[in-house]
């Protein structure tokens, strides 16, 4: 199967043709034999011991641009007339719980738990020949550039698979925040937001409603327990007799039957209590409500709490909303300031004062970051998705950071063995931002998650007859670094 895109065509094509062949691939990958998903190198592959019990991804979605939250620079205010090539930060830096350590304005709750974190300010991602945020958003999530000839699965199918639940009872991955119908570029979001080969047990419990998510796990109104089992019987016959059935291996199959096996053990089960964030006192109930985003991450907390083993919350990935921002940058991030600064403090507090944050790795994170002036990095024939280019400010919709940037990325990483209060790596002072300092690639980011989870990041299955490993080709290095 040819997979190569034609990356001088029109963006729009150039995602159509993406999501035509990652389809194909998925389907062929669905139609194949039992992928065979066993240790391939087990004589060969030592664990290390695992630093953390359970992961938060806080993912923004859309394009985190690390001069207006974790790298601030020079700082300029909005005026009429200022040049672009001028503009670095819009926000003024602060200072943090770590003496030398400045953020950006907006996140004074979060300044003043950094103590409790590693920064690293070098991340960096590759040159895909166009950067769509879809090709971005699933290289992170699963360490593999699309698209494949295997349907690949996300980092916390990797975990769901490789550890298994903490709580038999609780969803071992799940995915908060995040609508997958009825929102831009729905289908690409769908291609990584899966298990892949790993099949349907290992893949996300998605809840993109957290002050829904009780709801889910609860029979339908007026149905007595007899009648939802019945129906529980019902529908797995009609699984068993599916005329698409022979397009499926028995692998998949089987896992289908055993995720259901799975819901129906939850929706059965005092853990779904979980799922209630109406159940937290009322103030701690308004601490976390900033937003969508806010109530998500006290539904992450309840849920780790109850066993749950990788839990992803969202700011939501919306095109040119919230983080994807090509225009009113300013005006956006310091929405998004209030949204995530309380919850995500309070998040680490309520975790630290329960004991788990120690034993639970929590990571804030985006697919790139952005400038005002380069699109990709130094040296990238990358097509440029800004909407303005002016070279000087003539309104407010101009002020802020609106191109996509691939060569330096702040990650903040809480609990999981990272080392407190340190700074990983470092970007250039003036344009271009590079990483000049100890870089972090993908790979190496999630050789670093993976091995704070007990996870090795050679750990290989054999999927098609071949190996494939939790970091690309097995080849991702831990950062030694930011481990205490």
């Amino acid at each position: 199967m040819n997979l190569e895109l034609d990356l001088h065509a029109p963006k729009a094509i150039i995602r159509r043709d993406f999501l035509k062949k990652l389809a194909a691939a998925s389907a062929a990958a669905w139609s194949t034999g039992e992928p065979q998903a066993v240790w391939a190198n087990a004589a060969k592959v030592t664990h290390p011991p695992a630093k953390a019990d359970a992961c938060i991804l806080l993912w923004m979605g859309g394009g985190m641009a690390a001069p207006d939250t974790f790298d601030p620079k020079r700082y300029l205010p909005f005026e009429k007339g200022l040049e672009v090539a001028k503009m670095l930060s819009t926000f003024p830096a602060i200072d943090t719980a770590v003496d030398g350590l400045k953020i950006c304005q907006g996140l004074e709750n979060i300044a003043r738990v950094m103590d409790r974190a590693t920064l690293i300010r070098s991340a960096v991602q590759p040159d895909l020949g166009s950067i769509l945020h879809s090709r971005h958003q699933y290289h992170w999530h699963t360490g593999y550039v699309p698209p494949q000839t295997v349907a690949c699965p996300h980092i916390g199918a990797w975990m769901a698979k490789v550890l298994g639940p903490r709580n038999q009872v609780m969803p071992a991955f799940i995915n908060i925040g995040q609508r997958l119908e009825g929102v831009g570029e729905s289908e690409e979001l769908k291609a990584f937001t899966t298990a892949g080969f790993f099949g349907s047990e290992f893949g996300p419990m998605n809840l993109p409603f957290p002050e829904e998510a009780a709801q889910s796990v609860r029979p339908p109104q007026g149905m007595d327990a007899n009648r939802f089992a019945n129906r529980d019987r019902l529908f797995r016959k009609l699984v068993d007799q599916n005329p698409n059935r022979d397009r499926m291996s028995d692998y998949q199959q089987q896992s289908m039957l055993r995720s259901m096996d799975n819901a129906y053990r939850l929706l059965s089960s005092k853990e779904r209590e979980a799922f209630d964030i109406t159940l937290e006192p009322k103030e701690v109930q308004a601490k976390y409500d900033t937003g969508r985003f806010g109530r998500g991450c006290l539904l992450a907390r309840r849920l780790v709490e109850a066993g749950a083993r990788f839990v992803e919350v969202t700011t939501e990935y919306v095109p040119f909303l919230h983080w994807d921002t090509h225009k009113d940058g300013h005006q956006t991030v310091a929405k998004l300031h209030q949204e995530i600064d309380l919850p995500i403090a309070t998040l680490i507090r309520d975790l630290e004062e329960r004991g788990l944050l120690e034993r639970t790795l929590v990571i804030i994170t985006s697919e790139f970051s952005r400038d005002a002036m380069i699109e990709g990095k130094p040296g990238s024939n990358a097509n440029d998705q800004a909407t303005f280019k002016v070279d000087t400010l003539g309104e407010m919709a101009h002020y802020g950071l609106h191109r996509h940037f691939t060569g330096g990325t702040s990650v903040v990483m809480f609990g999981g063995g990272m080392k407190k209060g340190h700074i990983h790596g470092q970007t250039a002072d003036e344009r271009p931002l590079i990483a000049i300092k100890d870089p972090v690639t993908v790979m190496d980011l999630h050789a670093t998650i993976m091995t704070a989870m007990g996870i090795s990041p050679k750990t290989e299955f054999t999927i098609e007859g071949r190996p494939f490993y939790v970091t690309e080709d097995g080849k991702g290095q831990p950062v030694q670094d930011v481990f205490a």
